[in-house]
């Protein structure tokens, strides 16, 4: 039975002085604790099972925090027990530093164009579709213009049967011709698109030899390390996510989609655009995103304030109905105040949080929380960064 438990901020004058809450002693869910609550009970939390007891009403998440006080620590403790407990995992790795899980777990790290190539086309012909503007947007700068989008749709009818692996390939090839006509058509611009996935800088990231890589084990761990510092790793974090989500789908359990350093997805209009639209199926999917972020800063450099791309970035935080808020600046936490809402003692709890410590919102409930690496979290976190 669950245990329902009511959280509510003190008003004391010691708790205030503190700038502490007084919340409740755990989720009353079970498990492999995670650490203790500021009342001493341990705190256990899964996503999957915080939905199926009513505590939250979608399963995405968001960790947030400055470098060094515990964001990957937390991530791995979460994932080893969601896998312990029958979960499936993605991981996006733009740094390469999920090495050590991927030992724990029995797996190599997969890295895009160097062990293969990724075909993120494997949903139906509207999801594909969908997929492919939001490339070409991210590959040219800017938004389609309604002839471009006319263009893919009837290139699309004519070329591509259902299941195809090569698209790219497919659609370019059917415009190659054009390359030599000496025109200015807007079809040759198209081709000249599409030669850069086949041909140009982006040969052998979306088409190549053989079979494209496949993401069928119970742990995926996409190292996106190679491209960490080019300008396409929005583009290639968005195919990877895309071929993620449709591999967690395809899966009877559910399981976590970690997008980790999201601010390159957040920061790319197309790439953001898209993932907000996919973000509103996970429950449906069974598939709980879990975005990390450093500085919510990152959500002011995604647009001009008021711009329809910021406000769809903190649409899309505002959606995590849970959160991990770890220690800010003064400065942060005020941007975070406004994105998703804090109170006055939320938000100076945060500039005094210690490391390891943080702030956990899930729906109406809160709760500061120690986390305490437990001796299989050792092994997978770097001791420098482990919380005790």
């Amino acid at each position: 039975m669950r245990r329902n438990y009511l959280t509510h901020w003190a008003t004391s004058k010691d708790l205030s002085s503190l700038n502490l809450a007084l919340h409740d002693n755990g989720s009353g869910l079970s498990g492999r604790a995670l650490g203790t609550c500021q009342r001493g009970g341990e705190f256990i939390f899964d996503p999957f099972n915080a939905y199926s007891h009513g505590l939250v009403t979608n399963p995405n998440m968001v960790l947030a925090g400055s470098i060094g006080v515990g964001k990957s620590t937390l991530v791995k403790m979460l994932l080893l027990r969601g896998i312990a407990e029958g979960r499936t995992a993605v991981i996006i790795d733009p740094k390469g530093e999920y090495g050590a899980l991927a030992q724990e777990c029995g797996v190599t790290p997969i890295s895009f164009g160097v062990d293969g190539w990724c075909n993120p086309f494997v949903g139906d012909d509207e999801q594909n579709q969908a997929l492919l503007r939001t490339m070409l947007v991210s590959v040219q700068g800017r938004e389609l213009s309604a002839e471009q989008h006319f263009q893919i749709s009837s290139l699309w009818a004519r070329c591509i049967e259902p299941g195809e692996l090569r698209v790219l390939r497919t659609l370019f090839e059917n415009l190659e011709p054009l390359l030599d006509s000496g025109d200015d058509s807007k079809d040759r611009q198209l081709a000249l698109l599409l030669h850069r996935f086949v041909y140009g800088d982006l040969a052998g990231l979306f088409d190549g030899p053989g079979v494209p890589l496949s993401f069928e084990g119970d742990v995926n761990i996409l190292d996106l390390s190679q491209h960490w510092s080019g300008e396409n790793l929005a583009l290639i974090a968005i195919s990877a996510v895309a071929a993620a989500q449709h591999t967690l789908v395809n899966r009877v359990t559910p399981g976590y989609l970690v997008i980790d350093e999201a601010w390159a997805i957040l920061r790319d209009e197309g790439a953001l655009k898209w993932l907000q639209g996919s973000w509103k199926l996970a429950r449906s999917r069974g598939v709980s995103h879990v975005l990390v972020l450093h500085r919510w800063s990152d959500i002011a450099a995604t647009g001009d304030q008021g711009s329809a791309q910021r406000e769809r970035a903190a649409g899309l935080l505002r959606e995590c109905e849970t959160s991990w808020l770890f220690r800010q600046g003064n400065e942060e936490a005020d941007q975070m105040a406004q994105v998703i809402g804090l109170n006055h003692l939320e938000r100076r709890l945060l500039t005094s949080l210690p490391k390891g410590t943080a702030l956990v919102r899930y729906a109406q409930f809160r709760s500061a929380v120690a986390f305490q690496p437990d001796e299989i979290d050792q092994r997978v976190c770097n001791t420098d960064q482990a919380m005790s």
